[in-house]
C-alpha cells in the first residue's frame, strides 16, 4: 500500500512514531490523552474503554502493538484479527484522533515521545502497575483508570469459540 492509499485508508489518523512529539507541538493547547491495546478481536468493552478515554481529554492518541508485539505477548497463536484490519477498525471510531502502531512489548518509548496529559488504561491494572505511570508523574500528567465492560474480553472470546467449536490444535 502507498502512501496515498494508506492516508485514504486510513483517514489521515494513522501517524509515525517519529511523528508524535510533533503532534503535541501542534495540539499544546489541547489536552492529550493515551491509551493502547493490543485491540484483537474488538467488542463492546474495547470501545467503551476508547470511548470513556477519550472524554479525559481534547484528543485520544491510541498505541496499537503491532503483529510481532502480540506475539511476543501472548504467543505465537496471536493475533486472531491482522495488524491491518485492526488499524482500519481503530480509525474508524470517530472517538479515536490518532493511531499510532508499535513493535515493542510496552508502549513507553511512544508516552516519552508524546508526553501525553493523560494515560488512561483499563481497571484491570492498578495506577501504580500502569507502564508510565511514573514517567507521567515526573511531567506532572495523570493516569487514570477505565471500569471495564463486564463479561467484555478477547480472551472470553476466545474461549466461548473454543467451546463451541472445539480447539484446532
Amino acid at each position: 500500500m502507498n502512501n496515498t492509499e494508506t492516508e485514504m485508508f486510513t483517514n489521515g489518523k494513522l501517524i509515525n512514531e517519529e511523528h508524535l512529539g510533533e503532534l503535541r507541538k501542534q495540539h499544546r493547547d489541547k489536552k492529550i490523552v493515551f491509551t493502547n491495546g493490543c485491540f484483537d478481536i474488538m467488542h463492546a468493552g474495547h470501545c467503551a474503554t476508547l470511548r470513556k478515554a477519550s472524554g479525559f481529554g481534547d484528543l485520544l492518541v491510541v498505541g496499537l502493538n503491532s503483529d510481532k508485539s502480540i506475539k511476543i505477548l501472548k504467543g505465537k497463536n496471536r493475533p486472531i484479527i491482522n495488524e491491518a484490519d485492526r488499524i482500519e477498525l481503530l480509525v474508524s471510531l470517530e472517538f479515536v484522533d490518532y493511531l499510532v502502531v508499535f513493535d515493542e512489548e510496552t508502549p513507553i518509548e511512544l508516552i516519552k515521545s508524546l508526553r501525553p496529559d493523560v494515560l488512561a488504561k483499563g481497571s484491570d491494572y492498578s495506577k501504580e502497575e500502569v507502564v508510565g505511570y511514573e514517567f507521567m508523574k515526573s511531567i506532572g500528567g495523570t493516569v487514570e483508570l477505565v471500569d471495564l465492560v463486564d463479561s467484555r474480553s478477547t480472551s472470553k472470546i476466545i474461549n466461548k469459540i473454543i467451546q463451541i467449536y472445539g480447539n484446532p490444535e
